[in-house]
């Protein structure tokens, strides 16, 4: 495909997905009021059932509007992210306001080192900081892992049997600055390192450029180093459980070769999610439609093998619930995902979402005419109030896959 043609879907897909971030603008429920404080009296999450249970006498309530903090620990045995059977996985997220309530976002970072008893092994850290009244969004993304992986190739022509174990270490290194501009409007730039190195087939007899059609990134190790270009539209006021609003980012990566890079490469990923209340009158109440949509593709050629667009590879490895991680993989990649979120509780304490998703990935010729879809639903448990954090447990299938998976906070 000649590189009009990508640049030509590109603007195509972009102008299809904008009317969505648009309409962040309209309506009266679409900016958060950060102005509101949340009512967590009558509320109920495990911290308090443990007090109870413990018979831990709570201190002189105080009011605390400016700066606090909120951790949530939780220490599971689930799926390892990716699938591949069971795991050991231990996730700490702490939230914290840096400013006061009414004018700052709530600041996020989330520690979550997973082992699956079968050699994946990962570190991963991930932040994003929001300086005193949003003047700056900070966001980073650092991780180590050992990550034998199934691929699929390029497209969606193999079928789930025909595949073959990927063994490989990865290095991450993201970071990047964000100023705002006009309220809820950022813009900035980054750095991105993507080192795999010690890249090899489980099984000797398998030559990976010909069972992917792919021949960058395959042998021994790939270095991706470059910048991006960085832009933010968030009207959300908590990124760990987004309240009614909107979020719109779009990143542009050149990989030129004197940072670095084995090969010279560009890419450009657009992310779009949209959150409705359907009753806005009730702040107290989760009851919530959740949409997300992401276009993420390779404008050049030579882009490595692991640094191309794949389901489940996203920046916060969060897509394709129900379907296996890196099952398709190519040049450009388009999803769209819909939830809904509800309390099943009145105190807040349970509650339940329902999700369905779809992607549709270039690389056997069946971009926009063939889709994946996935589908399943979740329990909610409110583990800290404060930081409106959950314990999710979510079960999704897709066409020969089925996988149950644990989180602190929501997918998106």
């Amino acid at each position: 495909m000649g590189k009009e043609k990508i640049i030509f879907r590109s603007l195509l897909v972009v102008l299809f997905m904008l009317p969505a971030a648009l309409l962040a603008q309209n309506g009266p429920n679409t900016i958060p009021q950060n102005s509101t404080v949340k009512d967590t009296a009558r509320q109920t999450d495990l911290i308090d059932i443990a007090k109870d249970l413990f018979n831990i006498k709570p201190q002189k309530i105080r009011e605390e509007r400016d700066k606090k903090i909120y951790f949530s620990i939780l220490p599971v045995s689930g799926s390892a992210p990716g699938g591949s059977g069971r795991a050991l996985i231990t996730s700490t997220t702490a939230g914290i306001y840096l400013g006061p309530r009414k004018t700052t976002n709530l600041s996020s970072a989330t520690f979550a080192p997973y082992w699956n008893f079968k050699g994946r092994f990962g570190l991963p850290l991930r932040s994003s900081i929001w300086l005193p009244d949003n003047t700056w969004n900070i966001q980073g993304d650092i991780r180590f892992m050992v990550y034998p992986q199934y691929t699929w190739g390029l497209g969606s022509s193999h079928a789930y049997e025909d595949r073959t174990l990927v063994d490989y270490k990865y290095i991450r290194f993201y970071q990047s600055a964000l100023k705002r501009i006009k309220p809820y409007l950022f813009a900035g730039m980054g750095y991105s390192l993507d080192y795999h190195f010690n890249i090899k087939s489980d099984n000797p007899e398998v030559d990976l450029k010909s069972f992917t059609g792919y021949e960058y990134g395959l042998e021994g190790n790939s270095f991706s180093s470059g910048l991006t270009f960085n832009l933010l539209y968030d009207t959300r006021n908590n990124s760990i459980n987004p309240l009614p609003g909107s979020y719109a980012n779009l990143s542009y990566r050149v990989n030129p070769s004197f940072l670095g890079s084995n090969n010279s490469w560009q890419s450009v990923y657009l992310d779009v999610r949209k959150y409705i209340p359907l009753n806005p009158e009730n702040r107290n109440q989760q009851n919530t439609m959740a949409f997300w949509s992401y276009y993420w593709t390779a404008l050049t050629n030579k882009v490595p093998y692991l640094d191309l667009p794949g389901i489940g590879w996203d920046p916060y490895n969060r897509s394709g619930r129900g379907i296996e991680q890196n099952r398709y993989r190519g040049k450009s990649l388009l999803y769209f995902e819909s939830e809904y979120r509800r309390d099943i509780t009145r105190n807040g304490l349970l509650g339940f979402v329902v999700f369905a998703n779809v992607n549709t990935v270039s690389g056997s010729g069946t971009f926009l005419s063939s889709w994946h879809p996935a589908g399943g639903t979740g329990l909610r448990i409110k583990f800290n109030k404060g930081s409106n954090t959950n314990i999710g447990i979510d079960y999704g299938l897709s066409k020969g896959y089925s996988s149950v998976m644990f989180s602190l906070g929501e997918a998106f």
